[in-house]
């Protein structure tokens, strides 16, 4: 069964700003994301402060694929701009893989980054947690 004993609760999850003071990744937990492999939880800690100070302005939305025991895969799709001010709209594919405690012990992640107009973009809620109310990706078409 998976658990969600660990994970930060919704408005947490979707703050820039949150990093866990609890664990949440298993001490050996290993990712894939792109192109880098963190291992353990400090280089997961490290390799996230890198992608949040990149991906400004970051809104995301992601929709369950299939779980099973304790893995879970879901796909996604966020807005962010780069320093440059150029916005892009990354989809992609998550697969995790969940210990006996409920701590993520794998994450492989395929994203694939789509260059925008800032008149193209469709999350336009404040900063931080997605409301309630606002369509989820297949509502959205994407």
């Amino acid at each position: 069964m998976i658990s969600n004993r660990g994970f930060p609760n919704r408005k947490a999850q979707r703050s820039r700003q949150h990093v866990p003071r609890y664990p949440v990744y298993a001490i050996d937990s290993r990712w894939r994301n792109r192109a880098e492999f963190p291992r353990g939880r400090q280089e997961i800690i490290e390799f996230l402060k890198r992608k949040w100070a990149k991906e400004l302005d970051y809104r995301l939305i992601k929709e369950l694929w299939a779980h099973d025991g304790n893995r879970i895969a879901v796909r996604f799709a966020y807005e962010w701009h780069g320093d440059s001010g150029h916005w892009y709209r990354s989809y992609g594919n998550e697969n995790w893989e969940f210990d006996e405690h409920g701590l993520m012990q794998r994450r492989y992640a395929s994203i694939n980054d789509l260059p925008i107009k800032e008149s193209e973009r469709k999350y336009h809620w404040p900063l931080g947690r997605r409301p309630d109310d606002h369509p989820g990706l297949s509502d959205l078409g994407l």
